[in-house]
């Protein structure tokens, strides 16, 4: 029997580093929302997805604008965004229904690849929870005071999304109350006392936070990297 698979599609954030009256899941990237690239490198992946879309509220009616002037007609749930990343998941996990395997996702990296889908929902089937990564490429040092030092970067991996997880661990994770050092899914399983495992990510699966962000991802987009 196939297991049920869910993607919850994180755009719940105002994008105030991005220094625009929009925020940055709605900005054209070619032509197109940002969000938009998003929802389809999941519908890509697998038409039989569940696909839920969790948005500022405030916004909600804006992306039903976006959707009809674009066309865009793949089937998803959406569902109001929290005060914190923490709360948007929480809030989008009570919508689904069907168990299985859940991918939390970041509604600004339009640049997934389908094989770092597949890998995420494959190895969390079979440990429980896959994270995608890459390796620091760049050198590191670590500020003490007015000196710094170099840091070996070969153990540094920078993580991404989409973060997969069997539900009933997700579920138990975030009955647990918030705290600040909560930035991604992956460490609030790890404070509920599961473990994760690492998998290779595609080094363009940028998270767009900031104009030149936005710049890069046109670029890629325009080349057909990554997909």
């Amino acid at each position: 029997m196939e297991v049920k698979k869910t993607a919850i599609i994180v755009a719940g954030g105002s994008g105030n580093r991005m220094k625009h009256d929009v925020p940055k899941q709605f900005l054209l990237l070619y032509g197109v929302p940002v969000l938009i690239h998003t929802i389809t490198c999941f519908y890509s992946y697998d038409r039989h997805l569940d696909l839920i879309v969790a948005l500022p509220e405030r916004y909600r009616e804006y992306w039903k604008e976006l959707c009809a002037e674009h066309g865009f007609e793949i089937k998803h749930v959406v569902v109001n965004g929290g005060l914190t990343r923490f709360d948007t998941v929480k809030n989008s996990l009570a919508a689904v229904h069907n168990g299985g395997l859940v991918a939390i996702h970041d509604g600004v990296r339009p640049l997934v690849s389908p094989a770092v889908i597949e890998r995420c929902f494959a190895v969390a089937a079979e440990k429980g929870a896959a994270i995608p990564c890459i390796p620091v490429s760049e050198s590191l040092r670590v500020q003490n005071g007015d000196r710094s030092d170099p840091v070996d970067r070969a153990p540094y991996r920078l993580i991404q999304t989409p973060q997969v997880f069997r539900w009933e661990i997700l579920k138990k994770a975030y009955e647990s109350e918030y705290l600040p050092e909560f930035t991604d899914d992956a460490g609030v399983v790890e404070r509920a006392g599961f473990e994760i495992t690492l998998v290779d990510g595609n080094p363009e699966n940028i998270k767009i936070t900031t104009p030149v962000d936005l710049l890069i991802a046109e670029v890629l987009l325009k080349n057909n990297i990554s997909r």
